[in-house]
């Protein structure tokens, strides 16, 4: 199945693995890219030694096209997309505030650029200043999807840019990619989908519990990292919610600042200076992420659904198998193939 942007990315399939903290790590992304895909490393809870090395290992584990991602609004993210533009990573996904001299330097080795966007403007934006392609995140996404649902933000977007477009959000199975073709896309990604497989390090006690969840499963709210946010409805999700960031939390956010800085490898006060000299608002930002980064850890990696929260979209309620990556794109490509044949069939009846 060819589109622009298996072209542009030099990849088989028009699907993308999202970036997601803690669960896109290397395995998963060649695991992706080897399925003809393409995997997004996440480097937002990575050092910059913890990136090359992720970056390195991904290269032992495939010969494939794969990308990485930073979100430039996290500590530590523009330091860790250098490391990323030093090691020539194929494709460079970066979100969450302006890339444009990820574009320039990564031009120069002849990688690609993918933003990560939710509304018009940053997708004009974002052309403007020469990135390869959008993902279009709708509202049905985990974490952080945008105000306007999948099926009027994509083709809406598409049509307002020249650029290749990626639908994100509301897409796990082959029927999700037809759609998004239908749209207007150029291909797909999906996170909570592949955060379902056989390959994917999310825990075991949210893997099952992801099995038992419906489409209406999920907390959508702004009191859980600071931003319009995703997250599976759980025990730990709706304390979160409904704590938002009170005294308690602003204490709690300081320790776990102080485990952010250690894990990043950036010097404690240097960050915590940087925080407050940024200004009210993003201090404020920060302190709920803080806390979000220890509760997503607690879920991903320690398996807690009691104090552990786990962003995943509304694509719960479509999973149902928990396939290895390579069943998981043969079976969707196949899928979509199937449902463009009939849905043209209906067309012409």
């Amino acid at each position: 199945m060819k589109t622009r942007i298996t072209e542009i990315l030099g990849i088989e399939h028009p699907i993308l693995l999202s970036g997601m903290s803690w669960v896109s790590v290397p395995k998963l992304v060649a695991a992706v890219s080897n399925a003809g895909g393409l995997g997004i490393l996440a480097t937002g809870p990575l050092s910059t030694d913890e990136t090359r090395k992720a970056v390195h290992e991904i290269r032992e584990l495939t010969d494939k096209p794969f990308g990485a991602n930073a979100s430039l609004l996290f500590p530590g993210a523009r330091e860790n997309a250098m490391v990323l533009l030093e090691e020539r990573v194929p494709v460079i996904n970066f979100a969450l505030g302006k890339g444009d001299w990820i574009v320039k330097e990564a031009h120069k080795y002849g990688g690609k650029v993918l933003a990560t966007v939710v509304n018009h403007r940053h997708a004009r934006r974002a052309q403007d200043y020469g990135t390869d392609g959008l993902i279009v995140t709708g509202h049905e996404a985990a974490a952080h999807g945008g105000d306007a649902t999948s099926l009027v933000l994509v083709p809406s977007i598409v049509s307002s840019v020249e650029i290749p477009v990626v639908a994100a959000g509301g897409f796990a199975d082959g029927r999700g990619l037809a759609a998004a073709l239908a749209l207007g896309a150029d291909g797909i990604a999906m996170g909570t989908r592949f955060a379902n497989t056989k390959e994917s390090p999310l825990h075991e006690n949210y893997k099952r519990l992801t099995l038992e969840k419906q489409v209406y499963d999920t907390i959508y709210s702004t009191r859980f990292d600071g931003l319009g946010c995703r997250i599976m409805d759980t025990e730990g999700a709706r304390k979160a919610v409904s704590m938002g960031l009170n005294l308690r939390k602003m204490v709690e956010a300081l320790f776990n600042s102080k485990e952010i800085a250690a894990q990043l490898k950036l010097p404690y006060l240097k960050l915590f200076v940087g925080v407050l000299a940024s200004g009210l608002k993003n201090a404020i930002q920060l302190a709920y992420m803080a806390n979000a980064f220890k509760a997503i850890r607690s879920a991903t990696e320690d398996g807690d659904v009691k104090k552990g929260v786990i962003t995943l979209g509304q694509t719960i309620g479509l999973i149902d198998d928990l396939p290895s990556v390579s069943e998981l794109v043969e079976r969707t490509v196949k899928e979509a193939e199937e449902s463009l044949k009939v849905a043209y069939s209906k067309a012409n009846s």
